[in-house]
């Protein structure tokens, strides 16, 4: 089998088909209760997953919405943490849960927790986002859960630290969410490169995969893999595949007056779209920009004579609201919820049963993403409408519902690493400490950015020089705490003078 590289591809462990193996280990006693007292059983892909973490083996799983795929990864982290006690060697950090969205490592940790304090196991469990109080994160640091949970931002912040190497030496499992939206990004480029920084602090570091529906899964696998010999072949990690989940059922809104030409507020549908809301139990309004939902919050709050409980959600409100708003989802307190991206990705409230995407969605792959929120179960069809704002996205949300039914994915994995996210690594790891530039050479990550780990490659990116290499920095940051944290008069130095940022390198002895 070949890559689109035509690289010859080494397949560790490939599984050809997404049923358990006869010797697949069982849940432990307390486990199999617990699934039980719930009435389920568990499913092939979640045993699966055990297996191949008992093994020690990478996995991807890919499985449609409402499958239990976060169950799934972490159940053998609560299994590990459940039967035995590891020696410790660090801070005992045993899980890092990755997700693209703040919301989402919310919602995952108030989920997790369920099975975990049913079963009564001492499992601390805390989400680290922008959002987290400052004092909690200094704590984290030096006291960490766990199973933390987080984002890829923030996991570049922890390796800045010195003390970096204490916090992730005992690191386990590394779980990383929603890999399919998080891999075309240049944030999984600067996550590849911290992923390799975490396999020099914890070798027998272990990752798993969750994914939807993708076009290549093989670029996922090698994401999860570490790639000691990208120029000959590409590892990739094993595949767990789980197939069937209901078909979407998306309508596009008919009205009784005509479609204007132009305009994006598409106030000509206002009535309608909250006779829909009315309609149902909870319903979510996806729109494109935050402007956009803000206007269409107060168009509907205008004309809400029934005073239902309608709430916006977006990236540039408060923490407090976003928490607020997200309680009052999980309760069930509310109608509708106003949202952009923020709340794309696998959020499991299963009481939403309606989605209405207000103007064409941009894109095959987000549609089908956001869709999903509708009826989060395998066995139920998520249901969608789309509200055209003009007669040229009449076209576009046609086009829409057709890729949809299709299957139809628009995202693009496979990418080279940029030059300026490994700068931004350089920096990273410079303010942690010290370090011999030919450790950026020796980096198995898994992007395939290996030409720009040379040594001609990494000066140009970050404009070295032989004396001193110089930043212009703002005068406001001329007392950075970063300061403080880096090792002088070592191999690589990183310091603040005036209002330039300083980097030294220095032959190795």
């Amino acid at each position: 089998m070949r890559d689109t590289t035509r690289q010859h591809v080494h397949q560790r462990g490939m599984r050809r088909k997404p049923a358990v193996a006869q010797d697949a280990p069982t849940l432990p006693a307390v486990f199999e209760q617990w699934f039980a007292s719930r009435g389920w059983t568990p499913r092939d892909h979640q045993l699966a997953l055990l297996k191949a973490a008992s093994e020690r083996r990478p996995v991807l799983l890919i499985a449609p919405t409402g499958a239990g795929k976060t169950l799934a990864g972490f159940l053998p982290s609560l299994v590990s943490l459940a039967q035995r006690a590891r020696a410790k060697k660090g801070a005992s950090l045993h899980t890092l849960y990755i997700s693209p969205l703040k919301a989402l490592a919310v919602d995952v940790a108030r989920n997790v927790m369920a099975p975990i304090t049913e079963m009564g196991f001492p499992i601390r469990t805390e989400t680290r986002t922008g959002d987290t109080p400052l004092s909690r994160r200094q704590r984290q640091r030096t006291r960490p859960p766990h199973i933390l949970m987080t984002t890829p931002e923030q996991i570049a912040l922890l390796l800045s630290h010195e003390d970096a190497g204490h916090l992730f030496a005992d690191l386990d499992t590394v779980i990383l969410d929603e890999l399919h939206a998080l891999a075309a990004s240049k944030r999984s480029d600067l996550l590849a490169l911290d992923l390799a920084r975490l396999r020099t602090l914890s070798p027998e570091l272990m990752t798993l995969g969750l994914s939807a529906t993708v076009a290549l899964p093989s670029e996922l696998r090698a994401y999860l893999v570490p790639q000691r010999t990208p120029k000959r072949c590409t590892e990739l990690a094993d595949l767990v595949r789980v197939s069937g989940g209901a078909k979407p059922q998306i309508k596009i809104l008919k009205l009784d007056e005509s479609v204007p030409w132009a305009g994006h507020t598409t106030r000509h549908a206002i009535h309608e779209i909250y006779q829909a809301i009315e309609a149902r139990r909870l319903s979510l309004v996806f729109v494109n920009t935050r402007i956009q939902a803000e206007l269409l919050f107060q168009d509907l709050w205008r004309i809400n004579d029934l005073g239902l409980p309608i709430a916006l959600h977006h990236g540039s409100l408060d923490a407090s609201q976003h928490r607020k708003v997200e309680a009052a989802m999980s309760a069930g307190t509310l109608k509708t919820v106003v949202a952009t991206s923020t709340l794309d990705l696998g959020i499991d409230w299963g009481d939403v049963d309606l989605v209405i995407h207000v103007g064409a969605p941009k894109g095959a792959s987000r549609f089908t993403q956001r869709i999903g929120r509708a009826n989060h179960r395998l066995e139920e069809p998520s249901q969608a409408i789309l509200v055209p704002s003009d007669r040229f996205e009449v076209l576009e949300c046609r086009a829409a519902v057709d890729a949809a039914e299709a299957g139809a994915q628009n995202v693009t994995l496979s990418r080279s690493g940029a030059l300026d996210v490994l700068a931004q690594h350089v920096l990273g790891t410079a303010c942690a400490g010290a370090f011999d530039l030919g450790y950026l050479p020796r980096l198995h990550q898994p992007r395939p950015i290996a030409h720009c780990l040379a040594p001609t490659s990494i000066a140009s990116s970050i404009s070295y020089q032989p004396a001193d290499m110089r930043l212009r920095a703002p005068r406001k940051i001329s007392h950075s705490p970063i300061h403080a944290s880096v090792v002088p008069d070592r191999l690589i130095r990183a310091g603040h003078d005036g209002a330039d940022w300083v980097f030294r390198f220095r032959q190795a002895a």
